[in-house]
């Protein structure tokens, strides 16, 4: 009797605090990666590449397995990526193409500051240095201010600075020394572009990033306060480069092409030859092929690694119960599917198609390893996590809140979604389909005066069935009227989105020519 009144007491001591962690606030950590596609992850994909750590984070949380990036008014896709996601604002609602984030425009870790978080950024930035000064209380190394070099093993960085100043001669890259221990040391006019360096001239970025991410977490001390963490990695960003022993994982001969390889794209999709596909020769054979995934899939695994080792720090810090980590891509890549190397298109996997997972310990556990097959874009994580964590969402954002598919009240926020890239392409998905439109629009303002024809192609797949686009239906009579269904519907969403030339993003009208 003694022991069961003794249980109760303590039962009735811990109680309060089991409420009280149950109501704090979480921090939270969201997790993006640089031209990741959608089957960068083998447990969303099933592709034969090795992730582990993002695999238990699907395992253990909530993948969104039809999210997606609108688009793009730049072939660096990565900036209006980033600023949709960190504004929660749509492709036709940012300033531009998402170069500069106006103050008017709440950015995540605003939102998060507002509500009494600590926000800490850490890794890539491809905004306005102001906003990335508004935007957090803090931060760590930044990589891509204000100095750039297309290597994984030479990465530039410069520390956070509160009044976003980022001079050149302030930045640095970090070496080993002659001890193996890491050393900085200023960039020079000697250090040239281009992926020269092997991880015997320093640490590769994906571990640098992680480093300063498990640096802040091991050491955060105002305990009173959850923390928002940005962790922007840029791998799996070309070059492709990972340490050896990464590379050897995947032997170039062995590795399965998809279904959707091709030599090279069966017509010019308006922006066919630019800086990323000339990373591979043409045609893309299947050795070609082979190497590029290769080299991809052996950065995407070591990225996964130093994953791993920020969610182990996290739970070594006794915060990871009461976090939400999401992980998420920019974008997808083409690697060699339809001829293609970059991002720069619309089709799913080629392009648009991202990696979304919602974990952490302070997810129900009822979650554990759900799918969902809603719509959804990239800039409605913001509300979400707003939603999630309890705090108010800016007026501002034009994303849509994913809580009532998680909390089992609706199946579903969109019935479609809308692509577009550059003045080239627009692509309207809806059910099982998805219909694809290029426009190239006649040109006799090139450099040698000749008047250059325009052209259009329609595509129409079936994703259910055809996930890889590979068999174009909008040939066939009996899909004709689909067609015209979908042609219809698309140009009343691009009404209602504004997608129309504005100067900022395009001088060519997509629907000028089309």
């Amino acid at each position: 009797m003694k022991k069961i009144i003794l249980c109760i007491i303590l039962i009735i001591a811990v109680l309060p605090k089991l409420v009280a962690q149950k109501n704090k606030k979480p921090n939270v950590i969201m997790i993006y990666t640089d031209d990741h596609r959608f089957t960068g992850v083998h447990a969303l994909g099933g592709q034969a590449l090795s992730t582990p750590n993002l695999d238990n984070l699907a395992y253990t949380g909530i993948s969104f397995t039809n999210a997606y990036l609108m688009g793009a008014f730049s072939g660096a896709t990565c900036i209006p990526s980033r600023a949709m996601l960190l504004t929660g604002r749509h492709l036709f609602d940012l300033d531009g193409i998402g170069n500069n984030i106006p103050t008017n425009h709440t950015m995540m870790g605003e939102a998060f500051m507002n509500a009494g978080y600590y926000a800490y950024h850490v890794g890539k930035w491809h905004q306005d240095t102001q906003s990335l000064a508004r935007g957090f209380t803090s931060g760590g190394l930044v990589m891509g201010k204000p100095v750039y070099l297309q290597d994984h093993f030479r990465m530039p960085f410069s520390q956070w600075n509160k009044a976003g100043n980022y001079p050149k001669e302030n930045a640095f890259l970090i070496n080993w020394d002659e001890n193996g221990k890491e050393v900085r040391r200023p960039v020079t006019k000697n250090d040239k572009r281009g992926p020269t360096g092997t991880e015997t001239d320093g640490p590769h970025s994906s571990e640098v990033i992680a480093n300063g991410a498990i640096d802040f977490i091991s050491s955060y001390s105002e305990k009173k306060k959850p923390f928002f963490m940005y962790l922007a990695f840029h791998a799996p960003h070309d070059p492709r480069q990972a340490p050896k022993a990464y590379k050897d994982m995947y032997p170039e001969a062995d590795i399965a092409l998809p279904p959707s390889h091709m030599l090279q794209h069966p017509f010019d999709n308006g922006h066919i030859v630019l800086r990323d596909e000339q990373l591979a020769p043409w045609p893309r054979t299947k050795q070609v092929a082979q190497k590029q995934l290769s080299d991809y899939y052996a950065i995407i695994t070591h990225l996964d690694a130093q994953i791993g080792r920020v969610i182990t720090a996290l739970k070594e810090s006794g915060q990871y119960d009461n976090s939400i980590i999401v992980v998420a891509g920019d974008s997808g890549l083409a690697v060699g599917n339809h001829g293609l190397i970059g991002k720069q298109n619309i089709y799913d996997e080629d392009g648009i198609h991202i990696p979304f997972i919602i974990s952490g310990g302070f997810l129900d556990t009822s979650n554990k390893g759900r799918r969902e097959k809603a719509f959804c874009y990239n800039y409605d994580i913001f509300p979400t996590l707003c939603d999630m964590a309890g705090i108010k969402t800016p007026g501002s954002v034009t994303g849509k809140s994913l809580v009532p598919i998680i909390n089992h009240e609706v199946n579903q926020v969109r019935d479609y979604t809308y692509h577009a890239y550059r003045q080239h392409q627009r692509a309207f998905r809806k059910g099982d389909y998805k219909l694809i439109e290029y426009v190239r629009a006649p040109d006799s303002n090139n450099k040698k005066g000749d008047f250059i024809a325009g052209s259009r192609v329609t595509q129409l797949f079936n994703i259910t069935k055809d996930p890889w686009e590979t068999f174009n239906l909008a040939d066939f009579p009996e899909y004709t009227e689909l067609v015209e269904q979908l042609r219809k519907e698309m140009k009343t969403k691009a009404v209602e989105l504004g997608d129309l030339a504005d100067g900022k993003r395009t001088q060519v009208d997509f629907w000028k020519y089309y």
